[in-house]
């Protein structure tokens, strides 16, 4: 069988606050086949994007990170500086969540893209030059050219979003942390650049991390899906079977309050409640104060993530309980 590109077990981060300490990542575990696409999914607060960096360590002290994040045989989190070096932006890249602000204004896009070139792949003047108009007329940007003279102000979002996966792909890394990817993008610019996305994972076969709260893109692009709420995961499974017959009622409730598709429309079913103060978790399944399902067993202890089906993991006790959602809700995922 082939290995895992990427191997993640036990990973806690905590970050300290006037307050107390937030133990924003709760005990991770997940696994990352090479070429593949798994969706981290859950509300804002549920700890995607602060998993998605402790991934590479981008978190400095006083934030607290352990486990153990395999890459290539090494454990990351216990790399020395020279090593991530070589592993940041080389064989791992990450795009960012907002391109205006992880784009460095006073430096023109073609300088940017070429430190990655001169720093991974040792290309220097005319060579990198070429090698960048290429990255960008690969991500669909028109006269790629003259654009490498231009500031990221003079880009439109779509553009600098293309921009920002153009730096990223400059290494031609084995793994792509995507971080939201589309957010606040038009729906037209959205699926271009998705399907950007998952053309190059199959032209480089590289695997593919997507943080996003959008399911209608997990159902678009992702083979698997791991759903995450008060720091920790509490489902993962393949996109089909999570939409059709989810095994943790959060990953219910999140599929309830979609748009129904279809001639038959019902109303929305909102989670009730908001999302916990990581602080301040209630006792046993952080969930029960907004599930419907919730009985003592529940509060008396958080239940693990068990594999309740063959390549199906839940945290939720009364996951046979859960009912299959119907035809016209389950058609987000077909």
């Amino acid at each position: 069988m082939t290995a895992p590109l990427l191997k993640v077990r036990d990973l806690n981060v905590r970050i300290p606050t006037p307050a107390g300490v937030l133990h924003a990542v709760r005990g991770v575990n997940f696994d990352l086949m090479p070429g593949e696409v798994l969706g981290l999914v859950g509300e804002s607060g549920s700890g995607k994007s602060v998993t998605l960096r402790s991934l590479i360590r981008l978190h400095r002290p006083p934030i607290g990170m352990t486990g153990t994040v395999e890459y290539g045989g090494q454990n990351l989190l216990a790399a020395s500086e020279a090593k991530l070096r070589d592993v940041r932006g080389g064989q791992i890249s990450m795009i960012f969540q907002e391109p205006m602000s992880a784009l460095n204004p006073v430096l023109t896009v073609g300088e940017q893209i070429g430190e990655n070139l001169r720093e991974h792949k040792g290309l220097r003047g005319r060579a990198a030059q070429e090698r960048a108009a290429e990255l960008l007329d690969l991500t669909g940007i028109p006269s790629p050219k003259a654009r490498l003279a231009d500031y990221p102000h003079q880009f439109s979002g779509g553009m600098r979003q293309r921009a920002m996966i153009a730096i990223a792909l400059a290494s031609e890394p084995q793994l792509l942390l995507a971080d939201e990817p589309t957010t606040a993008l038009d729906v037209t610019i959205q699926d271009q650049i998705l399907r950007l996305l998952l053309r190059l994972r199959e032209e480089l076969h590289m695997g593919v991390i997507l943080v996003t709260h959008d399911l209608g893109v997990v159902a678009q692009t992702c083979d698997r899906v791991a759903v995450m709420y008060g720091g920790r995961l509490v489902e993962t499974a393949g996109v089909n079977s999570l939409f059709h017959a989810p095994k943790h009622a959060y990953t219910l409730g999140l599929l309830r309050s979609l748009p129904g598709a279809g001639e038959h429309r019902r109303p929305l079913q909102p989670i009730p409640g908001g999302p916990p103060d990581l602080r301040f978790l209630p006792p046993g399944c952080p969930f029960a104060p907004r599930c419907e399902y919730v009985t003592d067993e529940c509060r008396a202890g958080e239940p693990p993530l068990l594999e309740v089906a063959p390549g199906r993991f839940s945290a939720c006790i009364h996951h046979d309980e859960l009912p299959a959602l119907k035809p016209t809700l389950a058609e987000v995922g077909a």
